[in-house]
C-alpha cells in the first residue's frame, strides 16, 4: 500500500505524465515491482496509461477532490470555533444553493446554545436573519421565486407579516450591513448575520443570543464581521463544502 501511495504521489507531480522507468527510479522500487504496482492502480482507475505515460485517472481525482474538500470544510469549521470562543456566541454559516437555504455549519457550547431549529430553516427564511440575509443578496426575480415556493407565513407574533413588506425591507438593507432579527423566528431570541459573497453564491454568518443580552447583538455582529474580514481570503471559504 505504501509502495503504490508512493508512485501515486510521484505521479501526481508529473502534469504532463511519467513513464514507469522514471517513476522506478524516482520511488526507489525495483522495475518489475513498480510495474505491476501502476497496472494494478490502472485498473482499479488510480491511474491512467497514454503512449507509455502514466497519469493521474478518475479515482485518484476523485480522491483528491473529496480530502480538498474535508479540509475545507475542516477549515471553515475551526474558524467557526474560535469566533465562537472568541465572541461568545454561537456562530452560523449558511448558503443559499440551488434555490434552497442551506445551514452548512453550527458552532455553539452548552453555555451558548444555538437556536433549535424548530420550524424548518428552508421553508422560513423571512422570519430569521440567516434567511433574511441570503435573500437580500440575490436579485428580485430569485427573491420572488423563493416566496413562491416558500410563502412568507408567521412563525412568532413579530414575524413580518406578508409578502410584500419583507420585499420592501429586503430592498432597503444596506449592501454590507449586517441583518438584524428580534424574536421573528423564536420567541426569547435575537440574531444577526452578516452577508458574504464568495463568486456568485449568496453566503452569510451569524449569531444568536438571548433577548435579555440583546445590546450585545450589534457589537457581536460587528465583531465577527471584522474577523471573518480579515481571514476570508486565507480561508477561502468554499461554497461546496
Amino acid at each position: 500500500m505504501q509502495r503504490a501511495m508512493r508512485l501515486l504521489e510521484r505521479v501526481a507531480e508529473h502534469e504532463y505524465g511519467a513513464p514507469a522507468k522514471q517513476l522506478a527510479r524516482e520511488t526507489g522500487l525495483a522495475l518489475p515491482t513498480a510495474y505491476h504496482l501502476l497496472r494494478t492502480l490502472v485498473h482499479e482507475g488510480y491511474l491512467r496509461r497514454e503512449k507509455g505515460l502514466f497519469f493521474l485517472g478518475e479515482a485518484a481525482e476523485r480522491l483528491s477532490s473529496r480530502e480538498a474538500q474535508q479540509k475545507r470544510r475542516s477549515t471553515v469549521v475551526d474558524a467557526l470555533a474560535r469566533w465562537r470562543d472568541a465572541i461568545g456566541v454561537p456562530v452560523y454559516y449558511a448558503v443559499y444553493r440551488d434555490g434552497e437555504i442551506e445551514v452548512m455549519c453550527v458552532s455553539d457550547t452548552p453555555g451558548n446554545p444555538a437556536v433549535e431549529e424548530w420550524a424548518d430553516f428552508r421553508e422560513t427564511a423571512h422570519a430569521h436573519a440567516i434567511g433574511q440575509c441570503l435573500l437580500s443578496q440575490l436579485d428580485e426575480e430569485a427573491r420572488r421565486d423563493h416566496l413562491d415556493r416558500y410563502p412568507v407565513r408567521p412563525v412568532t407574533p413579530y414575524t413580518v407579516r406578508d409578502g410584500n413588506a419583507l420585499m420592501k425591507r429586503l430592498e432597503s438593507m444596506r449592501r454590507m450591513a449586517p441583518v438584524v432579527e428580534r424574536q421573528e423566528y423564536a420567541l426569547g431570541t435575537v440574531c444577526a448575520a452578516i452577508p458574504i459573497t464568495v463568486g456568485t453564491t449568496a453566503a452569510t454568518m451569524a449569531i444568536s443570543l438571548p433577548l435579555q443580552q440583546a445590546d450585545r447583538l450589534l457589537p457581536a455582529a460587528q465583531r465577527l464581521q471584522d474577523e471573518v474580514g480579515r481571514l476570508l481570503g486565507s480561508l477561502a471559504i468554499s461554497i461546496s463544502i
